[in-house]
């Protein structure tokens, strides 16, 4: 049986990447200034952040088409006799729902199995190379989904951000709060564990969040359990500030080699250029990620 593996570009997986790895990828849609725009097809991470920062756009996120979604299952089911797919978090978008709500459809009934991971970014990522991996050994679609069912939970993400602007602009904090954290120079720490985007703490630096955000995932790896497991990042636009706090991650991480990816746009929008992030998963099979297959 041939399993083929779908996700989002909320994994971070390029369509380059896609195409290397031999899996799908939906472009994430937005409107910039009221004009309509994919993920990595007609919108680069360059351009996208030439808009957010430089132009001031106006940027809204929006999920999938039906029809978008339904072309490339299609697609996929041509040559292959079922279907992984992976989408974000269905705390963070609706698109799962649809995805789950579609997959009902006679048409797709036993051939497309829909995981509700509750991730997003490097994490969704990870659940892409399980997949992979899991095809790789024989697993049907339906087994592949209830492992990475069974693992959803076991993943931790903590972000942090410079400035309080862009929350502020999507709602996620008052105007009131953005303009004290501001003065107070407040560096807030946002944290997903499984479906939920909740405040965990604050710092007055940069510095300072970095190392809180490692003790965390420090802490979360022993108290939950995770035994074997991975340790990844994501950043928003600054690249080099990213990479300097992939080497940070890593010496307090030994033996673990870092995953450093830009984080999906649908987030970005959100919170801006300059963020951090850093995340633990638990360990679910071999693989060893990029360049494997």
């Amino acid at each position: 049986m041939k399993v083929a593996v779908l996700t989002d570009s909320n994994s971070g997986i390029t369509q380059k990447e896609a195409k290397d790895l031999g899996v799908y990828v939906i472009p994430m849609p937005f409107t910039i200034n009221g004009e309509e725009f994919k993920e990595d097809i007609n919108l680069s991470q360059e351009d996208f952040y030439k808009k957010l920062i430089h132009e001031q756009a106006d940027i809204f996120t929006s999920q999938p088409a039906v029809g978008d979604i339904t072309k490339y299952w299609d697609q996929a089911l041509e040559d292959h006799d079922q279907l992984v797919h992976i989408p974000m978090s269905s705390g963070l978008s609706g698109s799962c729902q649809t995805a789950l709500m579609l997959a009902e459809d006679e048409k797709y009934a036993g051939k497309v199995f829909v995981v509700d991971s509750q991730r997003i970014s490097v994490t969704q990522k990870w659940d892409v190379f399980d997949a992979l991996y899991l095809a790789k050994e024989g697993k049907s679609g339906e087994e592949i989904r209830d492992l990475l069912l069974e693992n959803k939970l076991n993943a931790t993400i903590y972000i942090t951000v410079p400035t309080l602007d862009y929350l502020k602009k999507g709602g996620r904090v008052t105007p009131a709060a953005a303009a004290l954290g501001g003065l107070l120079k407040i560096k807030p720490i946002l944290s997903i564990q499984g479906e939920k985007l909740d405040k965990f703490a604050t710092a007055r630096t940069m510095k300072k969040a970095r190392k809180i955000m490692i003790d965390q995932v420090k802490a979360d790896i022993v108290n939950r359990h995770f035994g074997e497991y991975r340790i990844a990042g994501a950043y928003t636009y600054d690249k080099e500030d990213a990479l300097d706090f992939k080497a940070q991650v890593e010496e307090a991480f030994p033996g673990h080699k870092m995953m450093m990816d830009p984080l999906s746009l649908s987030v970005a929008c959100h919170i801006g250029p300059g963020s951090l992030a850093v995340v633990a998963c638990k360990k679910l099979t071999d693989s060893i990620g990029e360049g494997e297959y």
